[in-house]
């Protein structure tokens, strides 16, 4: 079973990662100011995790695959790690459908 990992940067913003059940990090957030603003990042892939319309599917200058996950408002909630190839890039895609909705919360701040 997946789970969020939510940990401060050294700026002092929070960040969540979301985990495989394996440990791999699937996707990672941007930084939040404040706590309530992280939670609410997490119950966003939460609600569009399933929804495969709301994964942006890119490939960088170095060739390599990466997806973004939206909100329905066209804000990107969580960024992928690069893959060598399409079919990786798809399998992060299809683990974060699978592990997101009922992922725990690791709170790493306290």
């Amino acid at each position: 079973m997946g789970k969020f990992v939510i940990t401060t940067r050294s700026n002092g913003e929070y960040q969540f990662a979301l985990k495989a059940g394996n440990g791999q990090t699937i996707l990672s957030s941007e930084g939040y100011t404040n706590r309530a603003g992280c939670d609410n990042g997490i119950e966003s892939v939460r609600k569009n995790a399933t929804d495969d319309a709301r994964y942006e599917r890119k490939t960088a200058a170095n060739g390599k695959y990466h997806f973004n996950l939206k909100a329905g408002n066209g804000q990107v909630i969580g960024s992928s790690q690069l893959y060598e190839n399409e079919a990786g890039m798809e399998n992060g895609i299809e683990s974060v459908k699978s592990n997101a909705p009922d992922a725990t919360v690791d709170d790493q701040t306290a």
